[in-house]
């Protein structure tokens, strides 16, 4: 059975991209709006993984980094960063508050490819 990703990006030629390296090997689901992301997760929707951006309009990624280490049944859920923001304060920051990894854009989707195997291991 496939792992389930979920990908939450407000720009959806990333949301392309990433489907086109993963949608192969893992079932995967994405979200433009964080805020749509959460209330599915909430819904009882356990992934694997989540990919995440920092900047995002409604919610940033750092929100929803919080929003999701502080739900007792969603904590447990690994989490990547992709993100545009190259901010060594804010990497530490984000891999601190319980992120797995974190890539800077623009990015090697077969480098995320790996990552994602090494954390889904």
């Amino acid at each position: 059975m496939k792992k389930k990703i979920i990908v939450i990006d407000d720009k959806e030629a990333i949301l392309k991209i990433i489907s086109i390296y993963l949608s192969k090997d893992y079932d995967f689901k994405s979200f433009i709006n964080p805020v749509e992301a959460l209330e599915w997760l909430e819904s009882n929707n356990i992934p694997d993984l989540i990919i995440s951006d920092i900047r995002m309009p409604i919610m940033s990624g750092v929100e929803f980094v919080d929003k999701l280490k502080s739900n007792q049944k969603l904590k447990f859920i690994p989490i990547i960063i992709l993100s545009a923001e190259d901010d060594s304060v804010m990497r530490i920051n984000l891999l601190s508050s319980g992120c797995d990894d974190y890539i800077v854009k623009p990015f090697n989707p077969l480098e995320l490819k790996v990552r994602i195997k090494r954390i889904l291991a």
